[in-house]
């Protein structure tokens, strides 16, 4: 510290004040070689510049010369074919004289030479042309009086001369331009070597910093290699508890799946069991309690029914229909069956955008999904408050797909429900879609709800959202994606009150469990059709043998040997116009493709009532009859 208390500053280290000295002698070897390889190159253009003006001072002479010639030869034999020379050296003459100038322009002297240069040559022709328009007179006398006063002669002499004075002043400037040409490139040379030394220099330093650091880096390395190995086992060992506790959640979301279902289908199968073992203790005492008890398992059976639809919705495997959709119609025509449903303590309403874009969807299973959301909302809404279903137009773009996974950029049709109820807090919402996953009192409400409505959705190609927050309220929009052609405008049947009957019409039923065959057999020989029967698609197809002709094959789909898929192809080859109709509890490839079915089929999901096959077979008849 000095006395003034001011302290020193710190030596500088001698490696990096000699590398920036290294470094800024080869910063200046590098220019000063730049400027000399400049200088270089354009001592080596004027080398170019004086050969170019010798050549093109040679043209000029071979032109005059070339004219001259023309014109002898002319006045020698008086063929005008001998003056083609002398026209064409006294055309491109001009031409080379004009180069010439353009080239020694940047030379007063020789530019003042060029010009005079010119002035002889062009007094040269001028005189050579009179002569030949002398000879075309035939005054043979006149030129022969004009060449004996050698004018001409001296002209060329005058012009040679000239030539000559200038190749020699181009020689001089070559000889100059070469000696500087040679010390430029002696300098080049020099400056080269202090360059080559100062890159030495500038290596001899970097390297010993290099290897300084390379020790420090190897000493560094060592020490991140041990943090790594302890980084890998600590994430070893996180993986672990995380695949752990995967499994564990995995086993309880299984464990609450299965509870549900067990527990729901206990409950169904007591009262089908209980109800058909009540009816049939009183079937012969009291038939009219033995109907009820027969209504019960109906009921009960039923119920186990949409379980199972609403299963395979969320698992994605239901059997779709889509087609295009007016989503306003839809919403419309529901509106007096939601205000039913949720009662009059609620105020409904609907918002409906114009110029809705058509949506690509199942209708049926839309609607089924809509009065899932209201009944939810109504639940929500104890107390009574507004429930609105509101359609838009809308895109979702790749900064939402990128942040909602399993979503498509492109064009949907928004349809939402809004309710001013409870709402859910972020926990809930997460859990919203899981099957069994309810926050209502027990026996108010099964849970699969919301998780039927996601994976319809999803299975369409859709996206579902849920906006909530505690006390104010929920939304659920349901993003449909957009259908681009012709909207379908097929009628909707309405239902009929009777069940509709057949006409006398063959039908071949194949199915391969025995009790449900004859459950079908049964049931359309009650509706008044002809009924033929095979337990397997090779004893259907050996049946086609003894029938003429049917009207309708009624199959399943899962069966040994093949598939009602082959079975119809296989039927149609012999009768091409024989409509079919697919049935099965599940199906994903025979006519189930991305969970749609396959374009033109005819379906009836098991199981069915009398009045649901009644109304499809007559539909399927009906249509392609």
């Amino acid at each position: 510290m000095s006395a003034g208390g001011a302290v020193a500053p710190a030596a500088r280290d001698p490696g990096h004040v000699a590398l920036l000295i290294s470094f800024a002698l080869l910063a200046a070897a590098l220019v000063g070689a730049v400027f000399l390889v400049r200088g270089q190159q354009e001592s080596q253009r004027w080398v170019a510049h004086t050969l170019e003006v010798e050549e093109q001072l040679s043209s000029v002479l071979s032109r005059v010369q070339q004219a001259e010639t023309g014109q002898r030869g002319f006045l020698i034999t008086r063929n005008e074919a001998y003056l083609e020379p002398f026209t064409t050296g006294a055309r491109d003459l001009r031409t080379e004289m004009a180069e010439l100038k353009l080239l020694v322009a940047d030379s007063p002297i020789e530019a003042e030479r060029a010009a005079k240069l010119e002035k002889l040559a062009i007094e040269r022709l001028a005189r050579l042309s009179q002569f030949v328009e002398m000879i075309r007179k035939g005054d043979s006398a006149g030129v022969t009086a004009g060449v004996k006063t050698g004018v001409g002669l001296n002209q060329m002499q005058q012009i040679r001369a000239l030539i000559a004075e200038m190749r020699a002043h181009e020689a001089d400037l070559l000889k100059k331009r070469n000696h500087i040409a040679t010390l430029q490139s002696n300098l080049l040379l020099l400056w080269l070597a202090i360059t080559a030394i100062g890159v030495a220099v500038v290596a001899f330093f970097v390297t010993r910093s290099a290897t300084r650091r390379t020790h420090v880096a190897i000493l560094a390395q060592d020490a991140a290699e041990a943090a790594h190995a302890r980084l890998i086992a600590e994430t070893e060992q996180r993986e672990i508890a995380e695949a752990q506790l995967r499994q564990l959640s995995k086993m309880e979301s299984i464990g609450q799946l299965t509870g549900g279902i067990a527990h729901d289908f206990n409950n169904m199968l007591a009262i089908v069991i209980g109800s058909l073992d009540m009816a049939k203790r009183r079937v012969g005492k009291d038939p009219a309690k033995a109907a009820h008890s027969i209504d019960n398992a109906l009921q009960g059976a039923e119920r186990a029914a949409q379980l199972t639809s609403r299963l395979l919705a969320f698992a994605r495997r239901q059997p779709l229909a889509p087609g295009a959709l007016d989503a306003n119609k839809l919403v419309a025509g529901m509106s007096e069956l939601l205000r039913r449903t949720i009662g009059e303590t609620i105020r409904f309403e609907t918002v409906l955008a114009g110029g809705l874009w058509p949506a690509f969807i199942d209708a049926g299973q839309l609607e089924n999904a809509l009065v899932n959301l209201c009944v939810n909302a109504r639940d929500a809404m104890p107390e009574g408050g507004r429930l609105t279903i509101e359609t838009a137009n809308t895109h979702l773009d790749d900064a939402y797909a990128a942040s909602h996974t399993e979503v498509v950029p492109g064009q949907y049709v928004m349809v939402s429900v809004t309710d001013t109820g409870t709402g859910m807090p972020e926990d809930v919402i997460e859990r919203a879609f899981d099957p069994f996953f309810s926050t209502k009192e027990v026996g108010k409400g099964t849970g699969l709800g919301l998780s039927q409505v996601y994976g319809f959705v999803k299975q369409s190609g859709g996206h579902v959202k849920i906006y909530s927050e505690l006390g104010v309220g929920t939304i659920v929009k349901l993003y449909i994606p957009r259908h681009f052609g012709e909207e379908d405008r097929r009628p909707v049947p309405a239902p009929e009150a009777e069940l509709p009957q057949g006409r006398g019409e063959v039908i071949l039923v194949v199915e391969d469990e025995e009790q449900v065959r004859i459950m079908s057999v049964d049931a359309l020989r009650e509706l008044g059709y002809v009924v033929i029967h095979a337990s397997g698609p090779t004893q259907a197809l050996a049946m086609l043998d003894t029938h003429a002709s049917i009207d309708l094959l009624f199959t399943d789909i899962v069966m040994p040997d093949m598939t009602g898929r082959t079975l119809a192809e296989r039927v149609q080859e012999r009768m091409p116009h024989v409509p079919v109709l697919y049935t099965t509890g599940y199906t994903r490839n025979a006519i189930v493709h991305n969970g749609m079915l396959d374009h033109d089929v005819d379906f009836l999901a098991k199981p069915f009532s009398i009045a649901q096959l009644a109304a499809k077979v007559r539909q399927v008849l009906d249509e392609r009859g």
